[in-house]
């Protein structure tokens, strides 16, 4: 039965894909019951409480940020550095782009910076493709390294059993992380012709498709409170990781701690969204009207029936997933990293790979080290163009530089973006043997 139940996984997942938004979640949950009706046991503990409340705790937040103005200011800040440094916006875009994702633990902050990027390069002759490719894979890697995001919620509560805590994680994936992009930078700086060059762009322009650069004006004003929510919100960063690290294990300065850091995250960042609407004199209704709370919830969604899905078959079959993989992997670790690679586009979602996969990681004995070091591959929302993102910096980027090509694979983001997470995986060996 378990080829079969495997094409029961795969089809709800990729119908899933085909409704999108919150039909993702749907579909996993139609999934779990034909799985359930075809003799597979499901339960609540399948269900991935932590990963969805981090999730929802976060994204309010966020929400409560774009509400006060502080996004927008964030946004504004960007904008002023970007264009003052046009010449060097293939390096400074993804660097932007993965701080906002590592900062809120979500990459769709990166939606209100392409149409940014696009319009610099316009108005400085700049390929928009190769900014947007490594900027769009590192606002994913982002999310992979954000001390609040799901995922790494997902990654640390998986290694728990094994002895590898939070500060460890987070000692090893935000430094690999991070040169791993820049690194991809480096690549996507190289790719494909001058936009001066590039026949589309031409046939474009000359049918007036291409609408003019305009350029940013000085009449930006911040909003009242949005400089303070915003130094709130890092306040509530701040306190989150401080809490974790004062009463983590590794440290051992604190013998019981009064909750765990999952539940400190949540009620640090639920606290500081009551704050930031509080001080701003907004009412805490307007949070559920922005989209960011509602790409939020979509997510939330998805992970619920996507996670449940993928733990429910896993867990059924853990035995014989555990006899047809332990053997390869132990003998080559780094296999791990591949297999995360190829799972996340077809889970859509960093913290439901990580939800779904890594504890039958942890439950085939493979090195600490080795799944640490791996974790990173579940940001390839890239390889196929279909994610939210990536499908955004095409249709923003009226250039046409940045497109699909003769097959589905064939597009500027795939090569900067392998390239980043082998060498995130690769540092992430070095270090993690160092830390881990």
């Amino acid at each position: 039965m378990i080829w079969f139940h495997i094409l029961v996984v795969l089809l709800f997942i990729i119908l899933g894909a085909r409704l999108g938004g919150v039909g993702i979640g749907l579909m996993g949950a139609a999934g779990v019951l034909v799985l359930v009706v075809t003799g597979v046991d499901a339960a609540t503990e399948d269900i991935p409480w932590s990963v969805i409340g981090i999730i929802m705790s976060v994204i309010c937040t966020v929400a409560a940020l774009q509400v006060v103005g502080a996004m927008d200011h964030l946004v504004h800040l960007t904008e002023v550095l970007l264009r003052r440094h046009p010449t060097h916006i293939v390096y400074l875009a993804p660097f932007v782009t993965f701080f906002m994702s590592f900062l809120c633990g979500t990459g769709h902050t990166a939606y209100s910076v392409i149409p940014v990027i696009v319009d610099v390069c316009k108005e400085h002759g700049i390929r928009p493709s190769r900014p947007l490719s490594i900027a769009v894979v590192s606002s994913q890697v982002g999310v992979a390294a954000s001390p609040i995001s799901a995922a790494m919620v997902a990654l640390v509560v998986a290694l728990e059993p094994i002895g590898v805590g939070y500060l460890e994680c987070l000692a090893v994936v935000v430094p690999t992380t991070f040169i791993g992009c820049a690194v991809g930078a480096i690549v996507s700086a190289h790719q494909g012709c001058e936009l001066v060059d590039d026949p589309v762009y031409k046939e474009r322009k000359a049918a007036g498709l291409i609408k003019p650069s305009t350029a940013g004006d000085d009449s930006y004003v911040a909003a009242p409170a949005a400089v303070t929510g915003l130094w709130l919100f890092i306040g509530g960063l701040v306190a989150a990781v401080a809490y974790a690290t004062i009463t983590s294990k590794e440290l051992g300065l604190v013998d019981e701690a009064p909750m765990d850091s999952t539940a400190a995250i949540m009620l640090i960042m639920l606290t500081t969204a009551a704050l930031i609407c509080v001080l701003a004199k907004k009412p805490t209704t307007s949070i559920t009207s922005q989209d960011t709370f509602r790409a939020g919830m979509t997510a939330a969604v998805c992970i619920l029936g996507l996670a449940w899905l993928g733990n429910t078959f896993v867990n059924h079959y853990t035995a014989t997933i555990s006899d047809a993989l332990s053997g390869p992997l132990q003998a080559a670790p780094w296999l791990a990293a591949v297999f995360f690679y190829f799972a996340a586009p077809l889970m859509f979602s960093h913290a439901a790979t990580t939800s779904a996969f890594m504890p039958l990681m942890v439950g085939l004995g493979l090195p600490a080290v080795a799944l640490v070091a791996s974790y990173p591959a579940v940001a390839n929302y890239y390889l196929l163009p279909n994610y939210p993102t990536t499908v955004a910096a095409m249709e923003m980027d009226d250039t046409g530089s940045t497109r699909v090509g003769s097959n589905v694979f064939a597009h500027p983001f795939v090569l900067p973006g392998t390239v980043a997470i082998i060498v995130t995986v690769a540092l992430g060996f070095v270090i993690g043997a160092i830390v881990v």
